[in-house]
C-alpha cells in the first residue's frame, strides 16, 4: 500500500523533516519560499494532508480546490484563523494546531516587549547603530518601570497564564485579565491575577495591556482607536497574539498623537507586510513574529504535527483536533 502524500509550505527542523520522510511520501519545501494561492491549490488536488503555517490563507475557495483529495490540514502553529473551518467541516477536512509546546517561549516574546517599549530599547539601539547617540545624561533616553506595574491581560489561556506568571513572580507585576471565562482559583493564586468582567475597565487601568486572545472575525481590529482611547496615556500595548487582533493604522495614530506611551509588536494583520506608518514612529518596538522562535520549540511544533498525522493515518482521533 502506497505511503500518504505530505506536504509542508515551509521548511521545517531537519530532525522533523527526516521523522516524517521515514513514514510518509513527504515534500518539502526546501526553498522555504512562501506559496501563493496558486501553489496551494495544487498542494491540495495532489496531498492527502498538508501542513501549513500562519502565512497560508487557506480560504473557502482555495480549499474546494483539493476537495476529495486532501484529508487533514496538520497546522503548524497553535492560531488556526486563517483557515477556513466551516468549509473545512463541509468538506471534510480534519485540521489539527500544536498546542502547549510555544507557551513558554510566546510569553517570553511578551515579557521581551513589554521591557524593550517600557525602556525604550529599541529607539536606544537604532541610536547606537546610527550613531547618533549624545552619551549618558540625566535626561536622556528616560523610560518607564516594568516593576510593581499593572499588567492587563485580554485572554488568560496557556499563553497568557504563561506571562502572567512570568510578570507576577519575576517583575512583583499586580495581573488583571478579561476573559470570557474565569480561571480556576488555584490558577488565579499561581498567577497572582484578578478576573476582570469589564474590558473598558481593564483597558483604564492597565500599565500593560497585553493581547493573547484568538484572531479571525470575532476578535478583528478588537483594539481600535475607541479602545486605544480607553487605555492610559501613560500605559503600552504588547501584541503576540494575531495581527488582526489589532487595528494598525489607528494603533499608529494613537502613537503619534500620544494617545499611549508606545506599542510592542510580534504579529501583523498582514504578515510580513507591515504599514509605513507603523514603521515611522519611534515609540513601538517591531518585532518579526519570534514568538515560537527557537529551535526547541519549532522542533516540538513539528513533532507536534507528526502525532496529529501519525494518528489520523492510523485511524485514531488526532489527539489537537480543532475541526
Amino acid at each position: 500500500m502506497s505511503r500518504p502524500r505530505i506536504l509542508l509550505t515551509r521548511r521545517w527542523p531537519d530532525e522533523v523533516h527526516n521523522y516524517l520522510a521515514s513514514r510518509y511520501d513527504v515534500t518539502l519545501n526546501e526553498r522555504d519560499a512562501l506559496p501563493g494561492p496558486q501553489e496551494l491549490r495544487a498542494a491540495l488536488r495532489a496531498h492527502d494532508a498538508v501542513c501549513p503555517t500562519v502565512t497560508d490563507r487557506l480560504t473557502a475557495e482555495i480549499l474546494e480546490a483539493g476537495a476529495g483529495k486532501v484529508r487533514i490540514l496538520g497546522n503548524y502553529g497553535v492560531g488556526v484563523s486563517h483557515i477556513d473551518l466551516e468549509t473545512c467541516r463541509r468538506l471534510g477536512i480534519t485540521v489539527t494546531n500544536t498546542p502547549d509546546v510555544l507557551t513558554e517561549p510566546t510569553a517570553e516574546i511578551a515579557l521581551t516587549l513589554m521591557l524593550m517599549t517600557a525602556r525604550g530599547a529599541g529607539a536606544g539601539e537604532r541610536e547606537i547603530r546610527n550613531h547618533t547617540w549624545a552619551g549618558w545624561g540625566p535626561m536622556r533616553n528616560l523610560g518607564a518601570e516594568v516593576t510593581g506595574r499593572t499588567l492587563g491581560l485580554i485572554g488568560f489561556g496557556r499563553i497568557g497564564q504563561a506571562t502572567a506568571r512570568k510578570a507576577h513572580l519575576g517583575f512583583g507585576m499586580r495581573v488583571i485579565y478579561f476573559s470570557r471565562r474565569r480561571a480556576s482559583e488555584q490558577i488565579e493564586a499561581q498567577t497572582g491575577a484578578t478576573h476582570y468582567t469589564s474590558l473598558e475597565e481593564l483597558l483604564a487601568a492597565a500599565d500593560f495591556v497585553s493581547l493573547h486572545c484568538p484572531g479571525g472575525d470575532a476578535n478583528r481590529h478588537l483594539i481600535d482607536s475607541r479602545r486605544l482611547a480607553q487605555m492610559k496615556k501613560t500605559a503600552f500595548l504588547i501584541n503576540t497574539a494575531r495581527g488582526e487582533v489589532v487595528d494598525e493604522q489607528a494603533l499608529a495614530e494613537a502613537l503619534r498623537k500620544g494617545t499611549i506611551a508606545g506599542a510592542g509588536l510580534d504579529v501583523y494583520e498582514n504578515e510580513p507586510r507591515v504599514p509605513q506608518e507603523l514603521l515611522t514612529v519611534e515609540n513601538v518596538v517591531l518585532l518579526p513574529h519570534l514568538g515560537s522562535a527557537t529551535l526547541e520549540t519549532r522542533t516540538a511544533m513539528g513533532m507536534r504535527v507528526a502525532r496529529n498525522l501519525d494518528s489520523f493515518f492510523s485511524g485514531a482521533a488526532p489527539p489537537d483536533r480543532v475541526a
